[in-house]
């Protein structure tokens, strides 16, 4: 053989292994510079537990809009939890932030799922119109150590506002508007008693209010406002301290009558007023009244 050849064999021998020696080293550096895919851990049982939807405060009022469904681990699970009666379901996959799987027909169907488990004969009815009486926090399970339902012990006491105090007062059907008071309304407490009749013995008696736009809180052990009127033997009434002193002297000295006050003239709060006055003790100034015509309102002076 020709030493020329043998020079080009050996040329292309020499190619062939460098070229192999690379293709052989790429294949060691893919492989080293792959990372292990670690197995994903399996799904924890999850159930559907009732919480806040937002904050809630001691006083609120419970509806169906302050609750919502939300997944929880289902070995995590408090017993005094409400959940939706469904359990050792896997935890509900999430989809791509970027593909929309909500459909107005989806919405409306997890509308209806939510108003069948809160709404009557769900899971969650009993807290619909209970009373909040320790602060839940947005996402916090609701339970019945936070709330107090209506009827029970603890509603009163949940309801009053601030520095508001709860005092019953005596009722009849004379002195109740005939039954048509109930929880929710806004009366005048008016007192009538006999005057001191003076050197003659004559008998005298005054009437007054003594405190205007007090709200009704109860009758008898009632709290609602959707009960048809009936005749109570009992009024609890929301005043402030210095003003349950005042009705506890009221009661004391004389018969006590609620006046029914109207929707339209229940803004403010509960005043104190100048209580009993004799007939001649009545000023003859005019007196301011509200007339109501087409919709507008205007003050009339009558005179007494």
């Amino acid at each position: 053989m020709s030493p020329v050849r043998m020079g080009v064999l050996v040329s292309v021998a020499l190619a062939a292994a460098i070229c192999l020696a690379l293709v052989a080293r790429g294949i060691t550096s893919a492989h080293e510079s792959k990372p292990a895919v670690a197995a994903a851990p399996p799904s924890k049982p999850m159930v559907r537990v009732l919480v806040a939807k937002h904050d809630l405060m001691p006083g609120d009022k419970l509806t169906t809009g302050d609750f919502a469904w939300q997944a929880w681990p289902e070995d995590a699970l408090n017993p005094a939890f409400i959940t939706d009666g469904q359990t050792g379901g896997p935890a509900p996959a999430k989809a791509p932030a970027t593909v929309k799987i909500e459909t107005a027909a989806a919405n409306v169907a997890a509308d209806k799922a939510h108003d069948i488990m809160i709404g009557e004969g769900g899971p969650a009815a009993k807290m619909v119109d209970a009373v909040v009486h320790t602060p839940i926090l947005q996402g916090e399970p609701i339970t019945d150590r936070k709330v107090v339902h209506a009827g029970s012990a603890g509603v009163l006491a949940a309801t009053l506002d601030p520095g508001m105090r709860a005092m019953a007062v005596p009722l009849s059907a004379e002195s109740a508007a005939g039954g048509f008071i109930l929880p929710g309304d806004h009366v005048d407490v008016v007192q009538s008693r006999q005057m001191d009749g003076g050197a003659g013995g004559a008998k005298k008696f005054a009437s007054g209010a003594v405190l205007r736009n007090v709200k009704v809180l109860a009758i008898d052990q009632n709290t609602k406002s959707d009960k048809a009127a009936s005749i109570g033997a009992t009024a609890t009434l929301e005043v402030s301290p210095a003003q349950a002193e005042l009705l506890a002297l009221s009661k004391s000295e004389g018969e006590l009558t609620l006046i029914l006050r109207s929707y339209a003239d229940m803004s403010g709060g509960a005043t104190a007023a100048a209580g009993p006055q004799l007939p001649e003790e009545v000023s003859e100034a005019p007196t301011v009244v509200k007339v109501y015509r087409n919709g507008s309102v205007s003050d009339v002076q009558v005179a007494r």
